[in-house]
């Protein structure tokens, strides 16, 4: 093999490589980002159609701040959804990132 075919092959095979990587990321099934399980302990809303953060009390006695995001799964888990979960202190699991000082969730789910 000339040096020429052999640094298309090693091109050929890091391309592969790369989109491997990014396949398997993408359709994983699982939100990339941080996550924390807990109990809604509070809601700032405007109603049920206009929340924009809330806060969590984790098993480990944490209170945290949430801050509502663009949800990937609002179709499914409302952000109105959350008073109902603090109502009857059921657990929700929270996928997030950190923007500055504030985590933004952008996935929230019942944690049962």
């Amino acid at each position: 093999m000339d040096r020429g075919t052999f640094r298309l092959f090693v091109a050929a095979v890091a391309v592969l490589i790369v989109a491997v990587a990014v396949a398997a990321v993408v359709f994983s099934g699982t939100p990339q980002g941080q996550q924390a399980v807990g109990i809604v302990t509070s809601i700032d809303s405007e109603g049920l159609t206009d929340v924009r953060a809330f806060d969590l009390l984790t098993p480990d006695g944490q209170q945290l701040e949430f801050q509502i995001g663009t949800l990937e799964n609002g179709a499914q888990f409302p952000p109105g959804h959350l008073a109902e979960h603090q109502a009857l202190a059921s657990p929700i699991r929270v996928w997030y990132r950190t923007e500055g000082d504030a985590r933004v969730a952008f996935r929230l789910e019942d944690a049962q």
